[in-house]
């Protein structure tokens, strides 16, 4: 796509999207933009045969249904408003069709060979299956003599996967009720380069009709992800189809995740920072696979950096290797202020989501609920074990997350135009409501406004917008949360600030923009009220709202900078001490800490001199 293309698309849909909401109002909507069914290989293959789209719908919208990994009976708290279910890309829905006896992949070489390797379908069989698809994959020739091109031509090329997605999409136009549950119609590009994580997922605003009218983007195309934006872009011309692509686990992308060069080996310059932003607005910050905010290398002054970190990479050894700068969304929020100091263009400006990445087919992240990644780790008493994931076992494993979105209505169009401008935020599980707004003619008295939203619209720019310097005038913030109704209180709400000097070194800042209890001193902690032999815990401290009005102390009008917010919970119990003492063991030998601070992270608002 051209520069001009590119920023005439922009324009166009900032004058879709944002204009109108300064007069609308915006609703909180929570939903999961990663799921996973048995329509994903790795699902089938590690003992998972029965998670249908159809289940996780269901289970989505707060119906009862038997947990495809226990037999049990398992049910939401709270339903959510939308579901992306988004299968691997790669093969998808070839497994079990395999197993269907349906010709057009069990006829082939591949086919046949599955069903040799495991009749029975048991796990020790399957999981030998799974080793000889990413052992293919990776580029090797396996042991009974499977290459990439095998998989390629026998499970997922040519029309191997129109059947599949054809069901696939009229599932979710069955559950799609706009106004009260919303499908959004996805899949996960999955691509591996180097071993590093560089998944996307992918979804869009239109319905089955867009949908039939190409297949999904895979790994097998191209592990580039510049090639998956040249797709999104001839895609979206060709259909008309409205594409979001959402990166996750930075965490264990092994520094490509915020790159300073590209996968073609050249460095990262303006128009690869235009095309990423085009279609890459948000990063998923937090999930079952670890927490990506912030990590205690490169942030050694905030004590609630080093939160489920998680650092086992996919890699065949399952190692873990040092984190870099490239692997956490804070240090790469601050590398794209310094390529925007030297180019104008930021390729790293992105909001912020949760999502579950289940491998269950059950959006179950409740610590009190959490149905685990898959079947290696979905019941208290198989969590000690292996995850399959390197190294990993089933405790190292985070109940995390969600995504709120600020809409006018449920509805594909108005979710996807919330994400593209970003008005979104990330939680670890709870249902947070996080309210953020950023302009130069904010009061201190507009932080107790009855319609602090309204106030927030008129006078300034909500979470995921930009501010133009106006002046040598700071800009002011007004924060307001409030606490899921089932959960923990509110312990305070933070500001982290990054900004970038004129020697071009990035920095950041956290500071505390409200305190529950009275506190004015954030280095005095909340309390605990958790108690470890029981689980329990009383919301006798902390508070059920919080809201600020900060003004940045320390604002250089020349210097770029972000601002975004992160909003704590007093300490709960860890769905590990649930566990354990629902084994009858010591809390310790989950070898996680009992208790966490559960969070939500809003979209950074952009300052620009």
């Amino acid at each position: 796509m051209s520069t001009n293309k590119v920023f005439a698309a922009i324009a166009a849909a900032t004058a879709l999207v944002v204009g109108p909401l300064q007069a609308r109002e915006t609703n909180l909507y929570w939903g999961d933009t990663h799921l996973h069914t048995s329509n994903s290989f790795d699902v089938y293959l590690f003992g998972t045969p029965t998670s249908t789209p159809d289940t996780a719908y269901r289970f989505a919208r707060g119906l009862p249904v038997v947990n495809p990994t226990t037999g049990t009976r398992w049910q939401l708290s709270t339903p959510l408003d939308f579901l992306v279910v988004a299968d691997h890309a790669e093969m998808v829905g070839a497994v079990p069709r395999i197993y269907a006896g349906d010709p057009v992949v069990a006829d082939t070489r591949m086919g046949k060979l599955i069903l040799e390797m495991a009749p029975d379908q048991s796990e020790e069989n399957l999981m030998k299956i799974y080793k000889m698809f990413v052992r293919a994959g990776t580029g090797e020739k396996t042991e009974q003599g499977i290459t990439v091109k095998d998989l390629y031509n026998d499970l997922h090329g040519g029309d191997k996967r129109t059947g599949f997605w054809q069901r696939y999409i009229d599932t979710a136009e069955s559950h799609n009720t706009p106004g009260e549950f919303t499908t959004l119609i996805g899949w996960e590009w999955t691509a591996m380069p180097k071993g590093g994580n560089q998944h996307r997922v992918v979804f869009m605003a239109e319905g089955g009709e867009t949908a039939r009218k190409f297949l999904p983007y895979s790994q097998f195309e191209s592990e580039n992800e510049e090639d998956l934006w040249d797709w999104l872009d001839k895609t979206s011309q060709e259909t008309g189809a409205s594409f979001v692509a959402i990166p996750h686990n930075p965490n264990i992308s092994l520094g490509q995740m915020f790159p300073l060069v590209r996968y073609n080996g050249q460095p990262v310059d303006a128009d690869y920072a235009r095309k990423r932003m085009m279609w890459e607005p948000v990063v998923e910050v937090t999930q079952i696979k670890g927490d990506s905010e912030a990590h205690p290398m490169f942030s050694p002054t905030d004590e609630y950096a080093d939160f489920e970190t998680y650092p086992f990479v996919l890699t065949a050894d399952g190692g873990t290797p040092d984190p870099t700068e490239g692997d956490y969304v804070r240090s790469g929020l601050k590398r794209g202020l310094q390529f925007a100091s030297k180019t104008g263009v930021n390729p790293f400006q992105v909001g912020m989501i949760g999502s579950t990445d289940s491998h269950t087919g059950m959006s179950a992240v409740e610590e009190n609920n959490f149905a685990g990644k898959g079947q290696h780790d979905s019941r208290p008493e198989l969590r000690t074990h292996m995850t399959g994931l390197g190294t990993s076992r089933g405790w190292d494993m985070g109940a995390s997350g969600l995504v709120g979105v600020w809409a006018p209505e449920n509805t594909r169009r108005d979710l996807v135009a919330a994400f593209k401008r970003k008005e979104v935020y990330a939680s670890t599980g709870p249902r947070i409501r996080l309210r953020f707004f950023g302009g130069y003619d904010f009061k201190a008295k507009d932080a107790n406004a009855k319609d602090l939203a309204a106030v927030g619209y008129q006078k300034g720019v909500p979470m995921g917008a930009s501010l133009q310097a106006d002046g040598k005038k700071a800009p002011r913030f007004l924060v307001a949360a409030s606490k899921d109704p089932i959960e923990g209180n509110l312990d305070r709400i933070q500001i982290i600030k990054g900004w970038v000097d004129a020697e071009g070194n990035s920095h950041e800042q956290v500071y505390d923009a409200a305190l529950a209890g009275g506190r004015k001193d954030g280095s005095e902690q909340v309390g605990n009220t958790v108690e470890l032999d029981t689980g329990k815990y009383t919301n006798t401290i902390g508070e059920e709202q919080l809201s600020a009005y900060w003004q940045d102390p320390d604002f250089d009008p020349t210097q770029h900078a972000f601002y975004y917010v992160r909003v704590l919970q007093i300490p709960t119990p860890r769905y590990s001490l649930l566990d354990a003492i629902a084994l009858g063991i010591d809390p310790e030998e989950t070898n996680r800490p009992a208790t966490i601070q559960e969070r939500t992270y809003s979209s950074p608002i952009w300052y620009s001199p």
